[in-house]
C-alpha cells in the first residue's frame, strides 16, 4: 500500500509539476528548494520523536545512496528530461526495474526467481505501449545527450534503492530520511545555488506556489518516506516494479481533466502492467 501510494502521487506529479519550468523556474532550482524543504520538514519532525544513533559506517553509506537517490537522480532527471522528449524518458524510466534486478542479485544477494522476470516483462510491456501511443521513440542527434543523462538517473534509482535495503533494516524510515536529505542537500548546492538565487520569485502566481507546494510536501517527503518505507517489508525489484503504475495513473489523471478519452488501448496496457505487478509480488509458494 505505501509503495502504491507513492507511485500515485508520482503519476499526479507529470501533470503537476509539468507547468512549473521553464516558465517560472529552472529545473535545478526546482531540485534545490524541493530537498531544502525536505531536509527542514524532516529534521522538525525527527524532533518529536526518540533519537536513533547511526554509526559512523552507517553515515557514509547513506551519504553514498544520498549521492545515487538525491542528487545523481534528480539532476540526471531533470536535466535531461530538458534535452530529451517524455516519450524517450519515460519509455528509458521503464527500464529501471530490470536494472534493480541485476543489482540485488549482485550486491544483496536476492534471487531472480522466474514470476519476477514475468512480472517485469509484462510491466515493460503494458508500460511501454501506453507511452507510446502518444508518439514515437527517437534517438536523433539533438537527443542523445538527454537520453544519456536519463540513463544514468535510471542507473542511480535503481542502486540507490539496493544500497537502502540493508539500512532499512536496522533504522526507521524517518532516520533515513532525515540523513539522506541532509547529505543531499548540501551534495546539491554547488550545482543549484546560482540558478535558485538568479530566479524572479515575484512572478510567481499563487496557483504555481500551490504546485510547487505539491512537490515538496507529496513528490518529495512523502512520496519518498513511502517509498523507504516499503522497502522494510518488499524487496527493491519488488518496488521498482510499481513503476510500471505511473504511465498508467499520468492517463486516468488526464482522462479525468477530459483532455483525453479511454480507449481499448489503455484498458489492454492497464491488464498488463496490473498482471506484471502482481507476478513481481507474488510470493514464492512454500513445499
Amino acid at each position: 500500500m505505501a509503495v502504491i501510494a507513492a507511485n500515485i502521487i508520482y503519476g499526479l506529479n507529470y501533470v503537476i509539476a509539468k507547468g512549473i519550468m521553464p516558465d517560472y523556474l529552472q529545473p535545478r532550482a526546482i531540485i534545490l528548494l524541493r530537498v531544502l524543504g525536505a531536509m527542514i520538514i524532516f529534521q522538525l519532525v525527527s524532533l518529536f520523536f526518540p533519537k536513533e544513533k547511526v554509526s559512523k559506517k552507517d553515515l557514509w553509506r547513506l551519504a553514498l545512496c544520498a549521492v545515487f537517490g538525491i542528487a545523481i537522480n534528480q539532476i540526471m532527471f531533470f536535466e535531461g528530461l530538458n534535452l530529451t522528449t517524455p516519450i524517450n524518458a519515460s519509455i528509458i524510466m521503464v527500464g529501471t526495474p530490470i536494472l534493480v534486478l541485476v543489482f540485488s542479485h549482485f550486491l544483496i544477494k536476492e534471487r531472480i526467481s522466474t514470476s519476477k522476470i514475468i512480472g517485469i516483462f509484462l510491466g515493460a510491456l503494458g508500460a511501454s505501449w501506453l507511452i507510446l501511443r502518444g508518439g514515437s521513440f527517437s534517438f536523433n542527434s539533438d537527443m542523445v545527450v538527454g537520453n544519456l543523462l536519463v540513463v544514468i538517473n535510471a542507473s542511480s534509482y535503481g542502486l540507490f534503492l539496493v544500497l537502502v535495503k540493508p539500512l532499512m533494516a536496522k533504522y526507521s524510515p524517518l532516520t533515513i530520511m532525515k540523513w539522506l536529505f541532509t547529505f543531499g542537500f548540501f551534495f546539491i548546492l554547488p550545482f543549484s545555488i546560482r540558478l535558485t538565487l538568479e530566479s524572479d520569485y515575484t512572478l510567481i502566481p499563487f496557483t504555481i506556489w500551490l504546485s510547487v507546494g505539491y512537490v515538496i510536501l507529496f513528490t518529495t517527503v512523502l512520496a519518498y518516506f513511502l517509498n523507504n518505507f516499503s522497502l522494510k517489508n518488499i524487496s527493491p525489484t519488488t518496488n521498482s516494479s510499481y513503476i510500471y503504475l505511473q504511465p498508467f495513473l499520468a492517463t486516468l489523471v488526464v482522462l479525468s481533466l477530459g483532455k483525453d478519452s479511454l480507449t481499448w488501448v489503455e484498458v489492454v496496457a492497464a491488464l498488463f502492467i496490473f498482471s506484471g505487478v502482481y507476478f513481481v509480488s507474488r510470493k514464492p509458494s512454500v513445499a
